[in-house]
């Protein structure tokens, strides 16, 4: 009978415990509110549950070492299921903190960005990671208990290689987008060109990146392979642009007339133009005599990547309206044919 009340007594202890356990921990909860380290916070929030079940389970365990079990039930009190209990809590603990570590400070992280992509990567390894954790203790567990784990190895590997080929495009374009989120090649906004393909970046997922071109199509491209070509960003270091218009006229005319008419043209553009800057200032070059014209170069920045078309349509029409009150010819291709008798 005695050693029915001292098995009861270990019970209401150990509840008794837990209640102040509890209550104690609600308690480091507003404490830990009040700090600016949220270290604290996961720590507290991790540690809670698992510590007051613990206490339970082991005030249980020791009150059923006073009572007489039937032989059936003995197994009950051996120790190493004891322990795996012990491990269960105890990655419950690990578990719980490392997910809303990354949880906290993923997203810390990556609101300091104004891509999307790498708030999918944090949704993925807070995933990922609770998955790997309780795996691993499932593992350490069956070894524990002396349960041959060497046929589940054996066929997670196969499982594993297996899934490995069927998602290996898949993972390599998680890898991609996880590396255009770290090196930052490009953002949403960007006029960038891949492949020949210029357009802006209107999404970066975790498959793939998608960009709208200049004709309005939606280009849907694998990170892969991204992370394995040359990307042209026309709006890094900076969002200006070089616009550059060839000019040919006729032999014959006045190079030094034509440099100053362009140059005169250029000015007026960049001073009137709401697309054009006058620092970098505009210049204008004569760059080689062609098989049917003298060729020069003007050179103008737009203030944004985006504004070049608009650009050569108002500095070509300018042209046009003055090369021809100055009589500056405007050559085409053409052949002189001398025949001889």
């Amino acid at each position: 009978m005695s050693d029915i009340v001292t098995a009861v007594a270990f019970v209401l202890a150990g509840i008794v415990i837990s209640y102040a356990v509890c209550r104690l921990f609600r308690w480091l909860e507003k404490k830990a509110d009040k700090t600016e380290s949220k270290i604290d916070d996961i720590l507290v929030l991790s540690l809670g549950k698992p510590i007051i079940i613990g206490i339970l389970v082991t005030s249980v365990f020791t009150a059923l070492g006073y009572v007489t079990l039937p032989s059936s039930a003995g197994w009950i009190l051996q120790g190493k299921y004891f322990n795996t209990i012990i491990i269960i809590l105890a990655t419950w603990i690990f578990s719980t903190f490392a997910q809303n570590f990354i949880k906290l400070y993923g997203r810390w992280i990556s609101e300091q960005t104004e891509n999307s992509m790498d708030d999918k990567i944090v949704d993925v390894l807070e995933v990922s990671v609770k998955y790997i954790i309780w795996f691993v203790a499932f593992l350490l567990i069956l070894s524990y208990l002396n349960i041959d784990i060497t046929p589940l190895i054996a066929a997670g590997g196969v499982a594993g290689i297996a899934i490995a080929l069927a998602a290996q495009d898949l993972v390599s374009n998680f890898f991609g987008g996880a590396l255009i989120v770290m090196d930052k090649p490009f953002k949403i906004g960007d006029r960038i060109k891949i492949d020949g393909n210029l357009g802006d970046v209107v999404s970066i997922g975790p498959r793939s990146t998608r960009i709208q071109t200049l004709d309005y199509q939606l280009l849907t491209i694998p990170n892969s392979k991204i992370a394995n070509t040359i990307v042209t960003n026309y709006a890094m270091p900076d969002v200006k642009l070089k616009v550059k218009i060839p000019v040919s006229v006729a032999y014959g005319s006045d190079v030094k007339r034509v440099k100053e008419v362009l140059y005169e043209i250029a000015g007026d553009a960049a001073k009137k133009s709401d697309y054009i800057l006058n620092n970098p200032k505009p210049g204008v070059y004569f760059l080689e005599f062609g098989a049917s014209s003298l060729d020069f170069m003007m050179v103008l920045w737009a203030k944004r990547f985006n504004m070049s078309w608009e650009i050569k349509d108002q500095v070509n029409l300018e042209i046009d309206r003055r090369f021809a009150e100055e009589g500056i010819e405007i050559p085409f291709p053409q052949m002189d044919v001398h025949m001889r008798d």
